[in-house]
């Protein structure tokens, strides 16, 4: 493109009508330049993103709600993040303002938005699956040092991948062309970061895999499955949209298709994460919760807790027992008359008064990533 160009540069800016003439002559296709349709995309694509905030928002106000808890929400919300900034970068990317001004720093939008965040969001992926992974297949704890460590290579080893193309010659990577205000990516760094993306779901989908057998309370193998086709959909459309359609973006059909593919697929996996918790939230609250604590029971206990009645109790062997929730510390209370019903290995020094304490399996929680002992608590008594 760049060869093209050098024969048809103007000292000036030239006139929206010669620059659709000029490029559709130079590359074949029907240029149209940004207009209605193009801001009409954006404000649409942003409402999708203002949704999802939303339904984020009303998540971190029931944090406490276990369900919710359980879907690690703040790498969702990191998710989410990333999503939106590769969104933004799509903005100058696609086609859809004029690039002039901040809009023409094409290595800007193109490299350190829409490619590294497009990582970012792959590589959270994998974080939050990994994270599943650990606790539950390889029975290791995921404490706040892993989370750390994993957002710090998440983010090291992405911005190392664009620095080094931000040090290549913008020739071989992104350039900015002012006699056609227009952005030139070469086609090798394309390449480049569609096979980095490839690998990147690969990851996960192995992951995915891995995942498929863990407790009931904790499966997503649906919602991962179907993530999953998400994504799939989605990394075959981008690459043949930038290795057959090289110039897509003077294209309006074709930039506002891939933008809106983009933005949809992003949020789709969001919602997908998130939206049947939010839901049982808004619309069951405490029978949802109370059915998804017995689930997480059975899988914890044996299938020994055999049922749910209306003042949030189970029954262990037709002995009743109440759940009482005991604040942000996620403990649950639960009270009987006979401890002896319980197997030999918990009867001992558990019960004070009737009264057992267990920690509850939630993602984020100590409860789950730093799996210990039985252990002491204030009162004498102990927390499995």
């Amino acid at each position: 493109m760049a060869a093209l160009v050098n024969e048809h540069t103007l000292q000036q800016r030239i006139s929206p009508d010669t620059r659709e003439k000029l490029l559709s002559s130079l590359f074949g296709v029907n240029v149209q330049n940004p207009n209605r349709n193009d801001t009409i995309t954006i404000a649409v694509c942003g409402g999708l993103y203002g949704i999802t905030a939303i339904m984020l928002t009303f998540a971190w106000f029931n944090y406490k709600y276990r369900p919710i808890r359980a879907k690690n929400l703040t790498w969702t919300t990191l998710i989410y993040l990333s999503a939106l900034l590769w969104y933004i970068g799509n903005i100058a990317c696609n086609g859809h303002v004029w690039l002039v001004g901040n809009w023409s720093k094409c290595k800007v939008w193109v490299l350190w938005f829409r490619v590294l965040f497009t990582f970012v969001f792959a590589s959270l992926n994998i974080v939050r699956f990994f994270a599943l992974d650990r606790v539950f297949n390889q029975k290791k704890p995921f404490t706040t040092r892993s989370n750390i460590v994993a957002f710090a290579l998440v983010v090291v080893l992405n911005v190392a991948y664009c620095l080094v193309n931000h040090l290549i010659s913008d020739s071989l990577t992104v350039e900015y062309v002012p006699s056609l205000e227009a952005c030139n990516v070469g086609m090798a760094f394309r390449i480049a970061a569609l096979v980095f993306q490839w690998i990147l779901w690969i990851g996960v989908s192995v992951l995915i895999f891995r995942l498929r057998n863990i407790q009931s309370s904790f499966n997503e193998l649906y919602e991962s499955i179907a993530i999953f086709a998400v994504v799939i959909a989605l990394l075959i459309e981008t690459t043949v949209t930038n290795v057959h359609y090289e110039y897509y973006v003077l294209e309006q059909s074709r930039r506002i298709v891939k933008t809106v593919m983009d933005a949809a697929a992003s949020n789709i996996i969001i919602w997908l994460i998130m939206a049947y918790p939010v839901t049982m939230c808004l619309f069951r609250r405490k029978s949802y919760e109370r059915g998804w604590i017995e689930r997480l029971a059975d899988d914890n206990h044996n299938n020994l807790f055999t049922g749910v009645d209306d003042q949030d109790s189970v029954c262990l062997n037709n002995h009743k027992f109440n759940f009482i929730s005991t604040g942000p510390s996620d403990n649950v209370d639960l009270r009987t008359s006979n401890p002896t019903i319980l197997p030999t290995t918990t009867q001992a020094n558990n019960f004070i008064g009737g009264h057992m304490d267990f920690r509850q399996g939630i993602l984020d929680m100590p409860s789950i990533f730093d799996i210990e002992y039985p252990r002491h608590v204030p009162d004498n008594r102990y927390v499995l």
